[in-house]
């Protein structure tokens, strides 16, 4: 078994998750069961499905897992869009979130070629 905290992918996750929860308190609280729920969860599903995949037996498992992680990976990058578009989030936070994202997707696609 893998242990998920070892694991860089899970480390940078954490973080985003970290900084999402921050950024989204600043969101208008009509938003709290709309962008503010679903970003949230988004960010969270991304090491919370790493570290599911670390427990499993296999690495074609640990590999699915990372491609759901990649999925919610991708709609988190689209709700911080919407969140910059709306005016939720400023210009500075959303490039840095979004390359903390992009970096993310980089090395767990790293990870998972080497899987294979």
């Amino acid at each position: 078994m893998r242990d998920f905290r070892k694991y860089d992918i899970w480390k940078l996750s954490h973080e985003l998750t970290l900084d999402i929860y921050t950024i989204s308190n600043s969101f208008p609280n009509s938003e709290i069961y709309g962008i503010t729920s679903q970003i949230r969860r988004a960010s969270a599903s991304i090491p919370t499905n790493i570290s599911e995949g670390c427990g499993r037996d296999s690495d074609s498992e640990f590999n699915r897992f990372l491609t759901i992680a990649v999925g919610s990976a991708n709609e988190t990058e689209y709700l911080l869009i919407l969140s910059h578009d709306l005016k939720y989030i400023d210009s500075s936070t959303f490039e840095i979130v979004s390359k903390q994202v992009n970096t993310l997707k980089k090395k767990i696609y790293t990870l998972k070629q080497k899987l294979k």
